[in-house]
């Protein structure tokens, strides 16, 4: 492995953070048995070599090492390559990009360009992988495929040959995902893709790959989306809370969830894209998690996040269920109506971790569309008097953020307020106390039941650095302040720390036009 590594002179290249001559060592890392070690260089490799996305000369260098890798069994973990290699050689420029390139940026686009010729010509290497034994590498896979082969049909042909026989659950939901973002990237195709995924919408025997099926059909078909998607959706929901998942772990299991790909199924036959033609569409491709099963805790931007998405999923049946939601209301897009209800449902299940997704999809909801939203902003105020913390949390920020739209939350806001005085103001490690998020949000509405949170902000020793904006909001309401928010600005200190401390007491009496309070200004 890695034949010709040390002749490539990676000194005279460089990555983000200076010479390259690291990157042989990351490389090495990558194919380590030490699986902190590995992480640490995929962390590595994201964040110098392909850092944010760039692609340098040593990326382009590295593409025949990575897949050395990707077809070398012995290495662990190779999922993570995969997907290395998919963002790597995933970056279309189109007519309009190219023709806003200037001349500082020629470089990095003929970068980019040659980065996806390089991982193109060798995509034929993931069809092996898509029945690779190691299900972190049959998870990347078809995403790598659709991403980057450039013969679609045969990938579609291979996807729905996949599903039937693969026994992972998260890795169906991979299949059926990269068909949508094939049909995204091949307009032409969109129809017949549209068309299989209806059938797996229907017929499907896995809740969760009926969900995903109708999730893809909303971005890439929404006219084969049924009429009834909002109780289709909700009902598989509720299946999903009433059936216990089976374990997805590639062994001795019977095939399940998909449906085989009949002669009778196959819709009249496309017009396959030519070897040589432009993806249509393209999408940004991200690095999805990396790996699968148990993994170390690494001090690295790859383990903080592996660490941050556990803790997020700890519990859930159907870890996966969140981001299908996610999908499925970037499909319906400006169908508000539809979205609307679906939300409520989810509110209202019994489900807490499917009412915080709730939650945060209805705060996007509402900021993004005009529409009557009275109905949603109170079962999202309703989440406030939850006991589990991160629902009520959820519940306060997303309130916080929709200012006058938050009024039919108005008193579940004012009881949470009342019930918890000791979380009224927020301190950190570092840097000044803030407002809690409920304080905030009632204060948004103009509503005088803030008005004692921001009274006792007033008496603590360090001043909240949000009391000022909140006061604006507050207006005349806020009047009974102007006396604390005096005698706070008589105490500062002309030291250096005085702009920071006088910056909110001044704020508020400015918002109060408090004229009385010209001998402490």
């Amino acid at each position: 492995m890695f034949s010709g590594i040390d002749e490539v002179d990676w000194a005279s290249m460089e990555h983000a953070y200076g010479p390259a001559d690291d990157v042989p060592e990351l490389l090495r890392g990558l194919a380590s048995a030490d699986p902190a070690e590995r992480e640490a260089a995929l962390d590595g490799m994201y964040g110098a070599v392909h850092h944010q996305g760039d692609v340098y000369a040593c990326t382009l260098a590295c593409i025949p090492f990575l897949f050395e890798l990707v077809v070398d069994p012995g290495v662990q973990d190779r999922g993570g390559v995969v997907e290395l290699l998919t963002s790597i050689g995933g970056f279309d420029l189109d007519e309009d990009d190219e023709a806003e390139i200037d001349e500082d940026e020629i470089e990095g686009a003929a970068n980019y360009a040659m980065a996806a010729a390089a991982v193109t010509a060798g995509a034929g290497v993931f069809f092996e992988l898509i029945a690779d034994e190691d299900p972190g590498v049959r998870l990347a896979a078809p995403l790598a495929l659709a991403t980057l082969h450039r013969h679609p049909v045969r990938v579609l042909a291979l996807l729905r040959e996949r599903l039937p026989v693969e026994p992972d659950e998260e890795v169906r939901l991979a299949l059926v995902e990269a068909a949508g973002r094939v049909a995204l990237r091949h307009r032409p195709l969109a129809e017949r893709v549209g068309k299989w995924l209806g059938l797996l919408a229907s017929r499907a025997d896995s809740p969760g790959l009926r969900l995903a099926a109708l999730a893809q059909l909303a971005r890439c078909w929404p006219d084969g989306l049924p009429g009834d998607v909002v109780p289709v959706v909700a009902g598989l929901l509720r299946e999903m809370r009433s059936v216990p998942e089976e374990s997805g772990d590639g062994g001795e299991h019977a095939p399940r969830g998909g449906i085989a790909a009949r002669e009778d199924d196959e819709p009249e036959p496309g017009p396959d894209t030519a070897p040589d033609a432009e993806p249509v569409d393209p999408e940004p491709v991200a690095p999805a998690e990396t790996g699968r099963g148990e993994h170390v805790v690494t001090p690295t931007l790859v383990g903080q996040l592996r660490s941050l998405s556990a803790q997020e999923n700890a519990g859930r049946g159907a870890p996966w269920a969140a981001d299908l939601l996610r999908t499925l209301h970037v499909g319906l897009d400006d169908r508000v109506g539809d979205r609307t209800a679906l939300l409520a449902d989810q509110l209202r299940s019994p489900d807490r971790r499917q009412r915080i997704d709730a939650v945060r999809m209805s705060g996007g909801l509402i900021r993004a569309w005009r529409g009557p939203y009275e109905e949603l902003v109170a079962l999202v105020g309703e989440q406030l008097s939850d006991p589990e913390p991160r629902l009520a949390e959820a519940a306060s920020h997303v309130l916080e953020e929709l200012f006058g739209l938050a009024a039919p939350a108005a008193d579940a806001l004012a009881a949470r307020l009342a019930a918890d005085p000791g979380s009224w103001v927020k301190t950190w490690a570092s840097g000044p106390p803030g407002l809690c998020s409920t304080v905030k949000a009632l204060a948004r509405l103009g509503d005088a039941r803030a008005v004692p949170a921001l009274a006792a902000a007033l008496e603590l020793p360090q001043v909240a650095h949000d009391v000022g904006f909140a006061v604006g909001h507050l207006g005349a309401t806020a009047r009974p302040l102007a006396g604390a928010l005096r005698r706070r600005l008589a105490e500062v200190e002309l030291d250096e720390g005085a702009y920071d401390r006088a910056s909110p007491l001044l704020a508020g009496l400015t918002a109060l036009r408090a004229g009385e309070a010209a001998p402490e200004v």
